[in-house]
């Protein structure tokens, strides 16, 4: 079954509903403080647009628990999205009801509605078929470009889709799949993953369902410490999941002789996790036991670049460290600038990681950074995502 893209059909005098990903920060006062996910979502709605499409935009923000909320209200979205757009969107009070059907059918071919917030219906969550119904009689043609809530079987990104005929796929969304897919079906080699982050526990699918497909596991973080704890070393204060230490034994004993997985060989551990604390450079064997490791020391830096600079395709997933504190944020640093540098196809997923290209400044030098955490994380385990699988038709 495939996906269609929207470019491949005919929109012109059509209601378009699309599912965007809106779900963006903001300050105490209501104030966007990053549009990149309205920055993303512009190609797909310029095209409907400029293809004489109705414009019907619908999204979540925040967790408004199934009630209105003045603090979770997609108002704000709209005239950023105006200003960005430069050209007029309209605003929703609502996202399904008379006066919403109303205004969708005063619409003008190209022109924009921006519904408020589809959680302020505890229905959209619950995939509820009536409410999908509802969202459903506002379009002739349903466009995905929310790769960020993918992950979820929702009534605007899985349940809608059932009763609506014409289904496709925005720009956004298709990259995503496609770049995902690169890495996951028929990769080229040497294929080498790098995980980290703060757990074993949220990365076990990943790493299970990599390693029959990577040449090379690189394992930085908290998660790190779990792991050579396994193997008999003693980390200190260092984050360790006790509950986690057989599994990962038997994982380290699963790899053996079928890919290379490389665990730090040396950190910066210090005192407490402080950015003015007393730090040092500590081998695996000499790290002190009232001390915390926050970091992947030079050398481990030194033997990760050298896998990575070999690669063809890099995934990667989660910090080598604290990076957030400038006194231990080098090593995921030098992995971002490694990953830049490198010729091989690359994808950076998960919040975290994205901020550390991006502050690395090498974003434009990644071949793909994924916009969805949770949904990249649970594509890369090999999940079946319900946002995308309800776009697959025969």
């Amino acid at each position: 079954m495939t996906i269609r893209k929207v470019d491949q059909l005919e929109l012109r005098g059509k209601r378009v509903f699309i599912r965007v990903d809106f779900n963006v920060p903001q300050d105490e006062k209501n104030n966007i403080t990053d549009d990149t996910r309205i920055l993303l979502s512009l190609p797909t709605i310029r095209f409907v647009s400029e293809a004489g499409g109705k414009v019907i935009l619908a999204s979540h923000l925040g967790r408004p628990k199934g009630r209105k909320d003045p603090k979770f209200s997609l108002a704000p979205v709209a005239e950023r999205l105006s200003q960005r757009l430069g050209k007029k969107v309209a605003f929703a009070m609502d996202c399904i009801g008379e006066e919403v059907q109303k205004q969708i059918g005063g619409m003008k071919e190209g022109e924009i509605l921006l519904l408020e917030n589809l959680r302020f219906h505890p229905e959209e969550e619950k995939n509820e078929e009536a409410f999908s119904k509802a969202l459903a009689s506002l379009c002739d043609v349903y466009v995905n470009d929310a790769f960020g809530a993918a992950h979820r079987a929702h009534a605007s990104t899985e349940g809608m889709t059932q009763f609506v005929k014409i289904v496709a796929a925005g720009f956004l969304m298709m990259k995503e799949v496609e770049s995902l897919e690169k890495a996951l079906v028929n990769p080229q080699k040497p294929y080498v993953a790098i995980l980290g982050g703060a757990k074993v526990f949220d990365k076990i699918g990943v790493i299970q369902n990599l390693l029959d497909k990577v040449t090379t596991l690189l394992i930085g973080g908290g998660m790190a410490y779990t792991f050579l704890k396994a193997e008999g070393f003693q980390v200190g204060k260092s984050l360790v999941e006790e509950d986690q230490i057989e599994f990962s034994l038997n994982l380290l004993e699963k790899a053996k002789g079928k890919i290379k997985f490389l665990l730090p060989s040396d950190h910066i551990a210090a005192e407490r996790m402080d950015a003015q604390a007393k730090s040092e450079v500590v081998k695996n064997d000499k790290i002190p036991p009232d001390w915390v490791c926050l970091d992947i020391g030079p050398e481990t830096v030194k033997t990760f670049s050298e896998e990575i600079k070999s690669a063809r395709t890099i995934v990667w997933n989660g910090p080598m460290g604290v990076f957030e504190m400038e006194p231990f944020s080098e090593g995921t640093f030098a992995i971002a600038k490694a990953i830049a540098n490198s010729s091989a196809f690359s994808v950076v997923g998960g919040g975290d990681s994205v901020a550390a290209v991006n502050q690395a400044g090498v974003a434009d030098r990644i071949s793909h950074i994924s916009t969805g955490g949770g949904a990249s994380l649970e594509f890369l385990e090999g999940k079946k995502l319900p946002g995308i699988e309800a776009l697959r038709r025969e």
